[in-house]
């Protein structure tokens, strides 16, 4: 019977100590493990399997995990690969991921959501039966095992994040027992070889870095941050042989290169170095080599250094993304089991295929833009090379999510008659070959939005929100996402950068990314100006460009002239006349103003007031009165 979740918080220390007590045996003595070839090599061409695969049995084997039309499916690969091409062994409408080879080579334990949930299974590499070891709502993933190949390492989502927590494979009476309880991501952890430690990658730092439990301690005292870098975001630990050195990837933001790095044991203090570009990557058994996955816009590629960086094997392109990786030595059988023949046969079917319309009145005999149903937008118009793949891939989506994520777009088809923000006067909208999703999601919880600059350029992983929560829909994110409206929080720091890092949501989320490139929906770069322009990072956008040029996708729809001319031209449509077609608004002509002519005055005459002449008035002279005489 597999395992179900029974652990609660009032028993961890009781169970870290069982924990301890059991570990104790799981620490084994190093052997020597034949050097494989001096080169790694891989052809993957998954179309060239024979029907009937011989395999001359032990030997130094990929094990990838690789999703095919939205579904992961696990694949192996001997080193050469004349032995065993690249060969799918699992196959179904359901995701098998995080493949990890046991320690004794006889074992791969993954996990898959194959009967409705995710939960943690072990196949036997011999005959190919699988037996599931976990069973419960919780998602549990990522596998690692102990040095005994008896205990399982693994991630699972619990009081609403991811946790680290320890399960038997063999004893099912063994409960699950904790190793982190935080409200940080715990996640992506890695068994150390000698039992007593626990590498897994935590946000309790604000993003994510690599951190070390040993299961010897108890309490916060038992965790270390090993990278501790606050300007990048740290994935996929992975021991070497002997625990002396430490693999990872990292996504730098700022500063530093992203790529894989090399931590050293011995020196724990010292500043991990870089060793090569990669996402995701694994040792090979006496750790001289290493396997990783590249990273490109919207296809990945597999590839191999020495830890020196010496690059081993030029980028492969991946037929899908990747979901995990494991490299070492293993025992299959010859022939091989009747489940990896069957799976190898297999032939993933098309998810969609172009329906043309007819149509008499485009002239040229070029393409037009036909209508999409029930879809809210400007313009619900597409290219009639790519309409199918969308309804295709928007069906698709209500599946995975429970929701109609795409009845509602900011924007799908724009034609010539309108004009969108600077820096997207070659937008791909205008070629009826994309559209832009709704981003008021993102102000609603609906989406949230992970960075990732490759190269020189910056692009987004989006994710939606499923409408069930109970684990049949979706996945937690594990990594911290970015804030690109934290620019307005009036922080120089943040304006500067574009944003900062959120924390990682609670829930199970669908990677519209993902799910999109299935479908051949490509994502877009952001505008070199997108830190402090936001509709330049054009984190919603996506684009079935199908090989073309923007250029030579417009002459699909548009006349030469109307590509070099002033005057805006619509596309031929199909769209019935009763649909007006908005027009460009004259801007109204400015009414000059009433010129007011200025009067001229007449200089004004001075004039001189007289200067009065003092009249002069006499003195009459006085009349003599003769004098009085009295007598």
């Amino acid at each position: 019977m597999p395992v179900h979740h029974t652990t609660s918080p009032a028993k961890v220390f009781f169970a870290l100590t069982i924990l301890s007590a059991l570990l104790l045996g799981c620490a084994q003595p190093t052997q020597a493990t034949p050097a494989p070839d001096s080169t790694l090599e891989l052809i993957l061409d998954i179309t060239s399997t024979p029907s009937v695969i011989r395999y001359s049995g032990e030997g130094n084997l990929v094990f990838l995990s690789i999703e095919e039309n939205g579904y992961a499916h696990l694949f192996v690969q001997s080193n050469p690969p004349q032995d065993l091409p690249l060969t799918r062994i699992t196959t179904g409408n359901w995701n098998d991921i995080a493949p990890a080879l046991s320690p004794d080579r006889t074992q791969l334990a993954f996990a898959s959501d194959r009967n409705g949930f995710w939960d943690l299974y072990v196949m036997d590499l011999q005959s190919g039966s699988v037996n599931q070891i976990t069973n419960s709502p919780e998602y549990d993933s990522a596998p690692s095992w102990s040095p005994d190949s008896q205990w399982l390492v693994f991630e699972t989502y619990t009081s609403e994040n991811l946790e680290v927590s320890v399960v038997s494979v063999n004893d099912r009476t063994q409960p699950i027992l904790p190793i982190t309880q935080h409200p940080a991501s715990d996640h992506s952890p890695v068994w150390a070889p000698d039992g007593r430690h626990v590498a897994f990658i935590s946000t309790r730092g604000g993003d994510s870095d690599v951190w070390l439990a040993n299961l010897d301690l108890t309490g916060e005292d038992r965790f270390q941050n090993l990278s501790n870098t606050p300007f990048a975001s740290e994935n996929y630990p992975v021991w070497n042989f002997d625990g002396s050195q430490l693999l990872w990837a990292s996504i730098s933001q700022t500063i530093g290169y992203s790529g894989l790095y090399i931590w050293n044991a011995a020196d724990p203090e010292r500043t991990a170095y870089w060793v090569g570009d990669g996402i995701w990557g694994s040792w090979n058994e006496t750790a001289e080599k290493i396997v990783a996955v590249t990273n490109g816009s919207n296809q990945q590629y597999i590839t191999s250094y020495d830890i020196k960086g010496t690059l081993l094997l030029a980028p492969t392109p991946l037929p899908g993304r990747a979901r995990g990786l494991t490299w070492g030595f293993a025992d299959l059988s010859n022939p091989l089991p009747a489940t990896f023949t069957q799976a190898a046969e297999s032939t993933p079917p098309a998810l969609w295929s172009p329906q043309i319309t007819p149509e008499a009145d485009v002239p040229n005999q070029r393409w037009h833009v036909v209508e999409i149903t029930d879809v809210q937008a400007p313009y619900p118009q597409l290219h009639d090379l790519v309409d199918e793949s969308f309804n295709s891939l928007r069906n698709r989506v209500i599946i995975e999510t429970g929701w109609d994520v795409l009845s509602s777009l900011e924007n799908v088809f724009i034609p010539l008659t309108t004009s969108l923000d600077p820096g997207l006067e070659e937008d791909w909208l205008y070629t009826g070959r994309a559209f832009a999703i709704n981003p008021l999601m993102a102000d609603t919880g609906w989406m949230v939005t992970l960075r990732e600059d490759i190269g020189a350029q910056t692009y987004w992983r989006v994710y939606v929100r499923a409408t069930i929560q109970d684990g049949s829909l979706g996945e937690p994110i594990h990594n911290a996402p970015w804030n690109l409206s934290a620019r307005y929080e009036l922080n120089p720091r943040t304006y500067e950068q574009g944003g900062e890092y959120a924390a990682v949501p609670s829930g199970y989320w669908i990677d519209m990314t993902a799910l999109s490139n299935a479908y051949n929906w490509e994502r877009l770069p952001a505008l070199p100006n997108w830190r402090t322009y936001y509709a330049g990072a054009r984190f919603t956008e996506f684009a079935l460009t199908n090989g073309l040029t923007w250029y030579n996708a417009m002459l699909e729809l548009y006349p030469t002239d109307a590509l070099v001319t002033p005057t805006r031209v619509l596309a031929p449509s199909l769209t019935p006349t009763r649909t007006p077609t908005p027009t460009e608004t004259p801007r109204p002509t400015r009414t000059p103003r009433p010129t007011r002519t200025p009067t001229l005055s007449p200089t004004p005459t001075l004039s001189l007031t007289p200067t009065l002449s003092p009249t002069v008035t006499e003195t009459p002279t006085p009349t003599q009165t003769p004098p009085t005489i009295i007598p």
